[in-house]
């Protein structure tokens, strides 16, 4: 490595000299220039120092550089463990973060399970207060206000919002093993008169019993209309008195089944007698029940004047027929006078006619008949009004009915069924009244004009008979008459 070095140190002095003899301008001869040897020796000194130089630096270099060697891979190696720690530190950062992405996913997840939660149990919290029989209203209801109370409370923790709950439903299997066995607790209830009376109650099922605490009434618990309280229904029966007493003291006795579930009661409650029924109607109920009677008094008047009608037999007008045949007409009158009702009179117009025109005596039968017809169907055109009146008239209730409806309405609101069920019933009951008379107005009125129209035909049927056997024998007696 000396050896190359030596040549291009040489070519560094010469350099250096060249421009320096350059500038030095001769100031002598000859002997005043310096010598090649002279330049050579000054080159080597330099060299030599230059060397020497390089020496010391070299042995500085080497010197130092070992420890910085050793530092640069200390610093390596540390910078190897960093990047690692860096690796690791990111890794745990990277899944820390998902970690806690997957934490708030969950915690959301939870948080709509909580909510769900809390619907669900506050849904069955109103069920289960809905499905309560009455009597045990008093009984849990200081549970049932607790739960509305954390339900409602906004400042209250989810926490102590479930735990709420959970303690209601707790309580609610706790009172579904004491119904099925039976319990037997305190309360008050309703009598008959209306006084709220302490005592104690027996519930089984879906069955209540009650007695008062001083023994005066005895009976079943059940629901009444716009009562908060239960309502006692005394037992009619003696035996169920002392049955029902027995078991509520706890001596035993048998529990009197009510298997209607209290409907019986609800169901005779709301009878009623059939004045109460018309009167509920309002007022056009009255154009109603006259035009009901109207039309029945037409419809007895009429069915009775037809029954008393009176047919001709057969026998009767076969007698009169030969009578005509042979020209007889005395006899033939006489025989016609002995013929009832309305063909009798008719037959014995004709007769009076006989030897007359057959037209004379067909317009002279005619005329009977069209005033028997008259007479028949007199009235009956009012059944049918009434018939066709009816209905209107029920419609008319309807319509103001439904009008006293709306008005209670517009006044106490929609809230109460009660209030609404007077106009209803006057809208429903004046329909069904109104039906009631037209119904039967119709048919009869079908049937007595069927009854009217029968006798027209059969007076025109015997007419007819009488005309033909006339009008046969006539000419007869006219060729007599000119012989």
């Amino acid at each position: 490595m000396n050896r190359n070095l030596i040549p291009i140190l040489l070519v560094a002095a010469a350099c250096l000299v060249a421009p320096r003899a350059q500038q030095s301008p001769p100031q002598g001869g000859a002997a005043d220039r310096p010598t090649f040897e002279a330049v050579r020796g000054d080159v080597e000194q330099r060299l030599a120092a230059s060397l020497a130089e390089l020496a010391t630096l070299r042995e500085r270099i080497a010197a130092e550089k070992l420890p910085m060697d050793r530092e640069l891979r200390e610093t390596e190696a540390e910078l190897q463990t960093v990047r690692a720690r860096f690796q690791e530190v990111s890794r745990s950062l990277e899944q820390s973060t998902l970690d806690l992405t997957n934490l708030r996913t969950d915690l959301e997840k939870r948080r709509d399970q909580t909510t769900y939660l809390g619907n669900v149990l506050g849904e069955y919290a109103r069920e289960l207060e809905a499905g309560l029989h009455i009597t045990e209203l008093q009984r849990y209801d200081g549970e049932l206000n607790a739960v509305k109370l954390a339900q409602e409370n906004t400042d209250m923790a989810e926490a102590e919002v479930l735990a709420a709950q959970v303690g209601f439903v707790a309580t609610s299997i706790v009172r579904l093993h004491e119904v099925l066995g039976g319990t037997r607790f305190q309360g008050s209830a309703v009598d008959g008169t209306g006084i709220l009376k302490p005592g104690t109650f027996v519930l089984v099922g879906p069955q209540a019993l009650f007695r008062a605490a001083d023994g005066s009434v005895v009976g079943a618990a059940e629901t009444r209309l716009g009562s908060l309280e239960p309502t006692v229904i005394a037992f009619d029966q003696p035996a169920d008195v002392e049955a029902a007493a027995q078991l509520v003291l706890g001596t035993g006795g048998s529990f009197p089944l009510d298997p209607t579930l209290g409907s019986a009661h609800k169901v005779a409650a709301t009878a009623e007698t059939f004045v109460e029924h018309f009167l509920k109607g309002g007022p056009v109920m009255w154009p109603i029940a006259v035009l009901a009677a109207a039309a029945l008094l037409v419809v007895l008047l009429k069915w009775l004047s037809m029954a008393m009608v009176r047919r001709p037999s057969r026998r009767q007008v076969e007698e009169l027929v030969e009578y005509v045949a042979a020209g007889d007409r005395q006899a033939a009158i006489e025989q016609a006078e002995s013929i009832r009702g309305p063909a009798g009179a008719m037959l014995l117009a004709g007769a009076q006619h006989l030897g007359e025109p057959r037209e004379l005596i067909e317009e002279v039968m005619f005329e009977r008949v069209l005033a028997t017809r008259l007479r028949l169907q007199s009235w009956l055109p009012f059944v049918a009004i009434a018939a066709t009146s009816a209905p209107l008239l029920g419609l008319l209730g309807t319509v103001t009915g439904i009008m006293n409806t709306f008005t209670l309405m517009t006044v106490h609101g929609a809230g109460d069924p009660k209030l609404l069920s007077s106009g209803i019933s006057e809208a429903l009951i004046t329909t069904e009244y109104g039906l009631i008379v037209a119904i039967p107005s119709l048919l009869l009125h079908a049937l007595l004009s069927r009854r009217a129209r029968s006798l027209v035909d059969e007076m025109e049927q015997v007419a007819v008979t009488f005309l033909n056997q006339a009008s046969m024998s006539t000419p007869r007696s006219a060729d007599a008459e000119v012989a």
